[in-house]
């Protein structure tokens, strides 16, 4: 492993060339529009903040009420390894996390990925919208997340809604 020093000597010299630093501004500004996209075409679900991470990953909630209630998430995701989009749901905290993780495993939902543990994962269920993202057309990008992402949601609620009882 090489040391603080040696990757801050890196760091230094990928940000002397100045694309790291305009790549970063651009996908946040997407992001941010992307998230007020959301906000405003869909009132009535909650849109929070964006967490812009540790350039691991960036993201915003957009959940529905029906969710909220129960304490869960949507999650709308750039994941800076993979370099994908991707729609998480997540639980307020772990005990929540926890319940609904086992929820989902234990009734065999294989519509979408659940992580095979949650210790230091925070998705319950997770999905690719976007796999190589193509920044040149990003009305088509916002198109593909927003298809993807209700699809997601309209699963997740059906599938809840089949378990209620277990989930109170």
């Amino acid at each position: 492993m090489e040391s603080f020093q040696e990757y801050m000597i890196e760091y230094k010299k990928q940000l002397e060339n100045g694309y790291i630093q305009e790549a970063y501004m651009v996908l946040m500004k997407y992001i941010m529009d992307l998230r007020a996209y959301f906000k405003n075409k869909y009132s009535e679900y909650f849109v929070s903040g964006i967490y812009q991470g540790y350039m691991d990953m960036t993201y915003f909630s957009f959940t529905p009420e029906p969710l909220k209630h129960q304490k869960l998430k949507i999650a709308i995701v750039f994941v800076y390894d993979t370099f994908k989009f991707e729609v998480w749901l997540a639980g307020s905290n772990k005990k929540v996390q926890n319940k609904y993780w086992k929820l989902f495993r234990e009734n065999d939902f294989d519509k979408y990925h659940i992580p095979s543990t949650i210790d230091g994962i925070d998705s319950i269920i997770e999905h690719i919208l976007v796999d190589n993202p193509n920044f040149s057309d990003l009305d088509a990008l916002t198109g593909q997340i927003e298809t993807g992402t209700l699809k997601f949601i309209n699963d997740i609620l059906n599938f809840l809604s089949k378990y209620q009882n277990s989930t109170q």
